[in-house]
């Protein structure tokens, strides 16, 4: 490993112009999720001084004006000038874009960070920034402003710890809004702890008069993360398998255990960075695990025949697994680093984990026949599931093609069209009646889904609602699915503002997020924004969709014994002239769209399953922690 970390070591590649000219290359968006990867850039840096060695603790602290500031205990920011810009070399780090240790220097093995444009972006991006290195048993300091320097770099006095700090505040005139999210950050800076073992991560946020903290510190690793993300659900074995090794200079970490559930949770990632699509390292785990668990199943007498062997889905049916691996020139697919390139990571993984795992299989036969037995049953389930599409295939076309209770549009065009999903009969009839014939469809649901999070694809498509559902969308499901074939481009979940909705909601959502994810992920789902209130006064009617419509409204209208306030408990209440005014037309409606941050689908998942699964504990804390947030609460005194 290389230890060599001064002036030279940090090479130039071009200036910082474009960045706030154009953000949305740099950062993906100004939006809260690019305003959230300045604090991750930062983090970055301060991450690859623990990859290579030399950190063992990071602070995160947001100030009370809203301003970040990290500080870290590695080797701190090179001062000395550099010779091929004869200014400090901590002033090219944050001025000049593509300057930094990760550029083939020698600084870095490995890092991560958004193509290595971290320190200079975020001081782009910020109205200012301020950062002061301790290095050589001296503390010196630099302020920027808009992303230029007020001052050369100067010594403000002694020090005797070693690190850098940097405190910046992020720039209005960029960002649609500068308020940071304790949530999103305390999210991505957990993932941050668990990839890297033994790293401490301190995050607080002064905002609140009782400021909050939390410390991040995992020995174990992406072992611990993966005994987090089975939160909520049953272990099938009590160790988490842990395959760990270099192969062709590419450092590999494996973890994995399966547990009761349906759906597979495996999440890769590349010098910490998330690759939510995949790629080279995740095609060679995926190849390692059904190569040695069919031979082992072969070996044991569990598979006697070849038709009898075993898919991937098979195997990773309830599997949560953490696929992490270091690698000193990631090529990534895409802009945004969703998908790894590089071949020589598939052949690294695949023989790290084969190895691994051939050992830990035959030291443990009885978590390989769990593994076996668990796989076996998802095959048969998967080749039920085949015969139950062939079947409702086969009824559609004898049917005719789509369902009866369906109301369709008369338009072909999925651009123009959408569906609303709709609770119950009345309801249904009110939206048939209310509806523009032309681009809404209608299809009315009797009562509650199944909770899929508790049932296997074969059973799932034995729900009347939900074949139903897959009919009407016309997309398929599950290796079948097609969006190109995607009937409607809005589809849209409409039910009562009440709890009884909200669940039925959630549990469309859920069927959605397991088996038709691109759906959500491609930006075609959608919540309808029913009033809560009706208000009439001297003949006129105003609508509020939340207790702070109702105040704005009697506060502008007055208060007094003419109003008529009504709450509506249900769609059913409204007539179809209301539903359409205040619900279905496009000129007036509120939706809201659904969407899927790619970057914490970890958590995402975590919370399905706290909120749908079996575990009663998990679901309690979290509305024990989750109850402030709770707005318009039906009860019944």
């Amino acid at each position: 490993m290389s230890t060599e970390y001064g002036a030279d070591q940090i090479q130039i590649l071009e200036g910082l112009e474009a960045v706030r000219k154009r953000p949305g290359m740099y950062i993906g968006s100004t939006s809260l999720r690019g305003l959230h990867h300045l604090v991750y850039e930062i983090v970055d840096n301060a991450i690859d001084e623990a990859l290579a060695g030399f950190c063992t603790k990071i602070s995160v602290t947001i100030n009370k004006d809203n301003s970040v500031t990290v500080i870290d205990n590695g080797r701190g920011i090179p001062v000395a000038v550099n010779k091929k810009k004869g200014i400090s070399t901590l002033e090219v780090v944050f001025t000049i874009l593509h300057a930094g240790g990760k550029f083939g220097g020698g600084g870095y093995k490995v890092s991560g960070g958004l193509h290595g444009v971290g320190a200079s972006v975020v001081n782009a991006l910020s109205e200012w920034l301020e950062v002061t290195v301790d290095l050589d048993g001296k503390k010196y300091f630099q302020r920027y402003e808009r992303g230029k320097a007020v001052n050369p770099v100067k010594e403000i006095g002694t020090s005797d710890r070693t690190g850098t700090t940097v405190t910046f505040f992020p720039d209005s005139e960029i960002f649609e809004d500068t308020n940071f999210d304790y949530d999103t950050l305390k999210q991505r800076l957990r993932e941050m702890a668990f990839l890297t073992k033994g790293i401490k991560i301190v995050f607080t946020d002064d905002r609140p008069e009782t400021p909050k903290s939390e410390t991040f510190h995992y020995e174990g690793g992406i072992k611990e993360y993966v005994t987090y993300l089975n939160t909520g659900k049953t272990a099938l074995y009590p160790d988490v398998i842990y395959c760990e090794g270099t192969k062709k200079d590419v450092y590999v970490e494996v973890a994995m255990q399966h547990n009761d559930g349906y759906s597979e949770g495996c999440y890769s990632f590349v010098n910490n960075i998330t690759t939510p699509e995949g790629g080279t390292h995740f095609t060679g785990f995926k190849n390692a695990l059904v190569n040695v668990c069919n031979a082992y199943a072969f070996k044991m007498k569990y598979i006697k025949k070849e038709e009898e062997k075993l898919i991937g889905d098979d195997i990773r049916e309830g599997l949560t697994a953490i696929i992490s691996i270091k690698i000193s020139e990631p090529q990534f697919e895409g802009q945004t680093k969703q998908k790894l390139g590089n071949s020589v990571a598939r052949g690294a993984v695949e023989a790290v984990v084969t190895e691994a795992l051939e050992i830990y299989l035959e030291q443990n036969p009885d978590v390989g026949k769990i593994i076996c037995e668990k796989a076996a049953l998802a095959q048969k389930a998967r080749e039920a599931a085949r015969r139950a599409k062939e079947t409702a295939r086969k009824s559609v076309l004898d049917a005719g093609g789509l369902p009866g209770k369906l109301a369709d549009c008369s338009d072909k065009n999925p651009e123009h069209c959408e569906i609303y999903i709709v609770e119950g009969d009345s309801a249904g009839g009110s939206a048939k009646t209310a509806r523009s014939r032309a681009t809404q469809a209608i299809l009315p649901l009797r009562g509650k889904i199944l909770n899929v999070e508790k049932a296997r694809l074969d059973r799932i498509l034995g729900n009347n609602e939900i074949r139903t559902m897959i009919t009407a969308f016309g997309t398929g499901i599950g290796e079948d699915f097609d969006i190109s074939k995607l009937r409607y481009h809005k589809i849209i979940i409409m039910t009562d503002a009440d709890v009884d909705g909200a669940h039925i909601a959630t549990l469309m959502l859920t069927f959605l997020y397991r088996f038709m994810p691109e759906l959500i992920k491609q930006g075609y789902v959608y919540l309808a924004q029913p009033p809560l209130y009706k208000i009439e006064k001297n003949k006129k009617v105003w609508y509020a969709y939340s207790d702070e419509d109702l105040n704005a409204i009697m506060l502008e209208i007055g208060r007094d014994s003419s109003n008529k306030v009504q709450r509506y408990k249900g769609l059913g209440e409204m007539d179809a002239e209301q539903l359409w005014e205040t619900t279905m037309d496009p000129e007036k409606r509120i939706l809201l769209k659904v969407g899927v941050n790619e970057e914490t689908s970890g958590e995402l998942d975590l919370t399905f399953t706290t909120l749908m699964g079996d575990e009663v504990e998990p679901r309690r804390k979290f509305i024990e922690e989750n109850a402030k947030y709770v707005e318009n609460l039906d009860y019944n005194a």
